[in-house]
């Protein structure tokens, strides 16, 4: 076996691996629950509701479902994705892509309308919303 070949499956396994394993950002890790903030912020809201949305977050950014509710309304989305990325010379693992592709189909949201390097989970969900 040639070892082009072989880094090229190594790469393949760590960018698979990156995907479907990745860990919560240091930020974000050791948080409570956030839920009593959400809740605050939605009152209207249900937590079925809240908690669809922020499956949703977490599976394009191939995070845990169980640390759904590890993220405030007011984290901006553009922080987590750096906390992953802090070079702009790593490749991703086309978060942004999936997320805008999830926001499409099951809210019939474009997030390139409302993107801004500030926009929150909190703008978002109230986009959605809306």
């Amino acid at each position: 076996m040639s070892i082009a070949l072989i880094l090229g499956l190594v790469s393949v396994g760590l960018l698979i691996s990156a995907k479907y394993w990745k860990s919560l950002p240091r930020p974000y890790r050791f948080r409570n629950c956030e839920g009593r903030g959400w809740r605050r912020t939605f009152p209207t809201t249900s937590k079925d509701e809240i908690r669809s949305f922020l499956l949703m977050f977490v599976s394009a950014f191939a995070f845990a479902d169980k640390d759904k509710l590890k993220f405030r309304p007011d984290d901006k989305i553009l922080d987590v994705y750096r906390s992953l990325y802090p070079s702009r010379w790593l490749p991703d693992a086309l978060e942004f892509e999936t997320l805008t592709y999830d926001l499409k189909k099951q809210y019939a949201l474009d997030l390139e309308t409302i993107w801004s390097d500030d926009l929150t989970l909190g703008e978002l969900f109230t986009h959605i919303r809306a």
